[in-house]
């Protein structure tokens, strides 16, 4: 459990630095205290079910993702919707940065995966 709970600080304290937001930002716009947000960051406390929900509607991700780090439909809609905001323009500029920004990470991977296979962390022991 106490990892889950250092887990799940984890992704709000890196979504809420992501949004640039301060901890009683966060504390506001989802209607609890400073102190909660705090606690949870730091996985000392386990959340109130409804906490977990205005967190997550403040910080606009899914409980999915708090909970268990996954990424769900939910979430790509909300992405989605703010892809309609830009023009079509702006929308070609981002599919690029995308694309570079997935073959950057796929290649990333493939050296990682080959120096863990140079290193004899793949073969059998």
């Amino acid at each position: 459990m106490y990892d889950l709970l250092n887990q799940m600080g984890k992704r709000i304290f890196d979504r809420r630095k992501q949004l640039r937001m301060t901890q009683e930002e966060l504390a506001e716009k989802a209607q609890i205290t400073p102190q909660t947000v705090s606690t949870a960051e730091l996985g000392k406390k386990a959340l109130r079910p409804e906490n977990i929900i205005r967190i997550c509607t403040a910080l606009e991700i899914s409980t999915d993702y708090l909970l268990m780090g996954k990424v769900n439909r939910e979430d790509y809609s909300n992405l989605t919707d703010k892809f309609q905001l830009l023009s079509p323009d702006q929308y070609r500029y981002l599919e690029d940065i995308i694309n570079s920004y997935i073959a950057a990470v796929s290649t990333n991977s493939i050296k990682d995966t080959a120096k863990r296979k140079s290193c004899g962390k793949n073969s059998p022991g």
